[in-house]
């Protein structure tokens, strides 16, 4: 679906971590007005207007159950079940898809296996045709893991727990397909760095990697996402 007249896609994320990738990118061909909002304002968000045509909140940081955060995670809830509720679609990528999943009745908790890196995801071909993803593989970078809420459809998993799932309008993935070669030198920066050490990973290794499948990502990106908005709206 492309958009001949101008319509807005609300990206949400924290500050300093605003940056839609290859899904912004993608979105923007299509006709949106990308329109970041930042997490950490949730509190003062207006409400969705009539020409948000979907809603993207993106990875963080965070956790949804943090205590100290929760009026924060609440809003935001609130937003995108209000956005699933009229009918707007909503494409949650990695804490996004976290914090769909809780704001739809799900639950999200610490992962017994966590994720980072490039992996490979198993689809459930009975639930969703994507032959062109199908042995993809997805930068992942996560330590919890959601669980669907109720009548949701499990689209694809790994060992570490459910990969996506789709509620009506709505589709939340763990995985990251808007990343960027700017992204992980980004994130594998300063702590970053920290993290990856700690799961045996050097910051070069995982630039290198994603330099070498950051085209092959973004057509798969530009697959699912078409897929999205041919089953969401």
């Amino acid at each position: 679906m492309t958009y001949g007249t101008p319509v807005r896609a609300v990206l949400i994320a924290n500050r300093g971590d605003n940056d839609g990738g290859v899904i912004g990118q993608l979105l923007r061909e299509r006709g949106f007005v990308c329109e970041q909002w930042a997490r950490e304002d949730a509190l003062e968000w207006p409400q969705l207007a009539s020409d948000v045509a979907v809603v993207v909140p993106l990875g963080s940081d965070w956790s949804v159950y943090w205590p100290d955060i929760a009026h924060l995670v609440e809003a935001e809830a609130t937003l995108l079940r209000a956005a699933h509720q009229a009918g707007i679609p909503v494409f949650g990528i990695c804490f996004g898809g976290q914090i769909l999943a809780h704001a739809l009745g799900g639950e999200v908790k610490r992962a017994e296996k966590s994720e980072i890196g490039w992996f490979s995801i198993d689809w459930n071909v009975t639930q969703v045709t994507l032959p062109a993803v199908d042995g993809a593989v997805w930068l992942q970078w996560h330590y919890d893991c959601f669980v669907p809420p109720a009548h949701a459809q499990v689209l694809a998993t790994s060992p570490a727990g459910v990969q996506a799932f789709r509620l009506g309008r709505s589709f939340g993935v763990q995985f990251h397909p808007e990343v960027t070669p700017q992204i992980i030198e980004r994130w594998s920066s300063g702590p970053g760095a920290d993290e990856l050490h700690k799961v045996g990973m050097s910051p070069q290794e995982l630039r290198a990697e994603t330099e070498k499948r950051a085209a092959t990502s973004a057509t798969h990106a530009a697959t699912l996402l078409a897929w999205f908005f041919e089953h969401a709206t």
